[in-house]
């Protein structure tokens, strides 16, 4: 029996890995870290997936039996990275979960994270997951079987008993007779649920110190876990290797937070002084994730799609906030990372955040770099998030300037994951090397 499973391991993997190095040409190549163009890129990623050479044609050494992916007229950019995403459709709200059985949702998720895919995004971040969906869908990926992003999963989001990371939804009678998978109401059983959601896979761990805009019967800015309640799970993760992202609205939960000393601060919507202080002043480097442009889409599609009118209200009050907050804390200097909070509006539509991002302060240059090198900074990589050799061979193609306009990212012509061509991307061309 181990026999047979160690040859058809073997046959899987010789099957979804490439066998030969691939060579990628372009117009031009954007050098996120130092924010210039380079005219008629090469770059040579080998049969690993990893970039092994990055400069123009007549510089690289080609080995023999190379394959060329050619994109002439496309500008080259490392594959974006969005830091906040969940893997559900964001047109079924309020109570019309009900209408489907537990298996709807990891089915629909294969074709979301491909959504993510085919709008550039090659790594996403899912932060918070049913029955290890998100894990699941890692593994089916990698394995072959599904084609989507590289995934970090944080298996079931942490949190209090009726907070936003619980269901509130139902009445007693129908709630199950123990905790909600990632519940805790002691530091203890918070970082028991750390553990327990590293053992099921999760790679990250998503934890909610405040209330949120789409749970029912809470407001964002009240605080739900306490900064003992935090540290317990910051530090729990830290010693095992992992990155905590704290969901925080409010002040009081975006400072404990910080304080505890969690890695990625998601939303932070009603921020004040002392959240930028802290922010800039700790020691171990704390970066923002700030959802500025899902907002448009709640407000004009969330009562079709079934989202209670109270979640409605909470988004409205909140969102023109958050998207203040959003200038105040770039222009203060606070790290800050892309974050779409996907699931909320469709996946799709995510690339349209970066103009929001710039209309709301901050250059192009600065929100690409906030889906790339900043990105891979706050999760611990150095294998993605650049053009540059070692890193892994994810990279994006677009037609036109995205130093001038970013909305060119919202069409994406070829996405390129670990060297391997995406099915669907436009290449212009994919010719044998000469």
């Amino acid at each position: 029996m181990k026999r047979y499973l160690a040859v058809a391991l073997a046959t899987l993997l010789s099957s979804t890995v490439s066998s030969a190095a691939t060579l990628v040409t372009a117009d031009r190549m954007l050098d996120v870290q130092t924010g210039r163009y380079v005219a008629n890129p090469a770059i040579l990623i080998g049969d690993d997936g990893r970039i092994q050479q990055v400069g123009t044609l007549a510089a690289i050494q080609v080995p023999a039996g190379t394959k060329t992916i050619s994109l002439p007229g496309e500008t080259l950019l490392p594959g974006l990275i969005d830091m906040h995403t969940h893997l559900g459709p964001a047109d079924i709200g309020g109570y019309r979960f009900l209408e489907y059985t537990d298996r709807f949702w990891p089915i629909v998720a294969v074709g979301t994270a491909r959504q993510m895919l085919d709008a550039g995004f090659t790594t996403i971040r899912v932060v918070g997951s049913e029955g290890w969906t998100d894990v699941g869908l890692k593994q089916a990926i990698e394995a072959g079987y599904a084609v989507g992003p590289r995934i970090v999963p944080a298996g079931h989001a942490l949190g209090a008993t009726g907070g936003h990371c619980d269901d509130t939804y139902l009445p007693p009678s129908l709630q199950k007779k123990v905790k909600e998978e990632g519940i805790g109401d002691t530091p203890d059983e918070l970082k028991y649920q750390v553990r327990r959601q590293r053992k099921f896979g999760a790679e990250v761990i998503k934890v909610c110190a405040t209330g949120g805009v789409f749970s029912r019967g809470d407001t964002p800015g009240q605080q739900q876990l306490t900064e003992s309640e935090l540290r317990g799970i910051a530090d729990e993760a830290h010693m095992a290797g992992m990155r905590v992202a704290a969901h925080a609205h409010g002040a009081d939960g975006i400072n404990a937070s910080i304080r505890a000393g969690i890695d990625t601060i998601e939303h932070a919507s009603l921020l004040n002084d002392e959240s930028i202080r802290l922010a800039k002043a700790r020691a171990r480097p704390v970066w923002f994730s700030m959802d500025i442009k899902n907002t448009d889409y709640t407000q004009a599609e969330g009562k079709k799609n079934g989202t209670l009118e109270e979640n409605i209200r909470k988004d409205r009050e909140i969102g023109q906030i958050q998207r203040d907050n959003f200038r105040k804390a770039h222009r203060a200097g606070v790290r800050m990372v892309f974050g779409s909070d996907a699931g909320v509006m469709p996946h799709w539509m995510v690339p349209q955040q970066f103009a929001t991002m710039v209309e709301y302060g901050m250059t192009p240059l600065e929100a690409i770099r906030a889906a790339t090198i900043n990105a891979a900074e706050a999760l611990g990589r150095n294998d993605v998030g650049a053009i540059q050799p070692d890193r892994m061979g994810d990279i994006i193609a677009v037609r036109g300037d995205p130093l001038r306009d970013v909305r060119v990212l919202e069409r994406v012509d070829a996405v390129i994951k670990g060297g391997e061509l995406i099915p669907g991307s436009k290449a212009r061309a994919t010719t044998p090397a000469q």
